[in-house]
């Protein structure tokens, strides 16, 4: 099933082009142009994410923010705000916000970010897209979180089964080590690149069958990596 974002904000030009990117990305899309508008379709709509501005007139994006979360509604909350101060931003996340871009931005950047939000939520067509893989002599379960090679058992921890869904779910294209960060570790523990690296080489260790020459998880030189299935 598609997944439904709800845009809140209240600039007619931003909220077209949010609505025309969420919309090319494959998503079904709601938007409101207040922070009361914005409660009504949360009820009535029942979206998969909220695009929530912080500057609303009236009603403000952080009231709305902690109403929902008061009133337990868990939805995935990306906030947009044209303020770059660091209280800002922790007020955000503390009163329930699970991610934060500030404007200006860019529009791919806050898809990939809206992927990444969904997946982690589980909400939407992204969390359900693929259940497991099998390549080379290796078996991946990435509901159950198990892995084999030539039919023993291999561990891996979490984020690095969500690095090689990522790879394999975006279907042979090259990703940055930016946008890797972006969809499988998001803002919380703020990694390096390094950290990118170093789960590929732990997922080559575990499942390739000549690490040192990898034929499904590969390097593409000064860009990033990509995964190729079985030819």
């Amino acid at each position: 099933m598609t997944a439904s974002i709800l845009i809140v904000e209240d600039d007619p030009f931003i909220r077209q082009g949010l609505e025309i990117a969420q919309l090319k990305a494959g998503y079904s899309v709601h938007t409101a142009p207040s922070a009361e508008e914005g409660r009504v379709a949360v009820e009535e709509a029942s979206p998969d994410l909220l695009i929530l501005d912080l500057m609303l007139p009236g009603r403000s994006g952080l009231e709305l923010c902690r109403s929902l979360r008061a009133s337990g509604n868990d939805i995935p909350i990306l906030m947009l705000t044209a303020l770059a101060d660091e209280s800002d931003r922790v007020l955000g996340f503390d009163l329930g916000a699970d991610d934060y871009v500030t404007k200006p931005f860019s529009l791919k950047e806050l898809v990939a970010r809206v992927r990444a939000l969904l997946r982690r939520s589980g909400h939407g067509e992204a969390a359900d897209s693929l259940d497991e893989i099998t390549f080379g002599q290796a078996t991946v379960n990435f509901k159950q979180f198990t892995a084999t090679k030539s039919g023993e058992s291999v561990r891996l921890p979490a984020k690095a089964f969500g690095l090689l869904r990522t790879l394999v779910e975006r279907g042979g294209d090259v990703l940055t080590r930016e946008e890797l960060l972006e969809e499988v570790w998001g803002f919380e523990a703020m990694p390096t690149t390094r950290t990118v690296d170093n789960h590929v080489a732990m997922l080559r260790a575990a499942l390739e069958v000549e690490p040192s020459e990898p034929r499904h998880i590969l390097t593409v030189h000064g860009v990033g990596y990509r995964f190729v299935g079985e030819s």
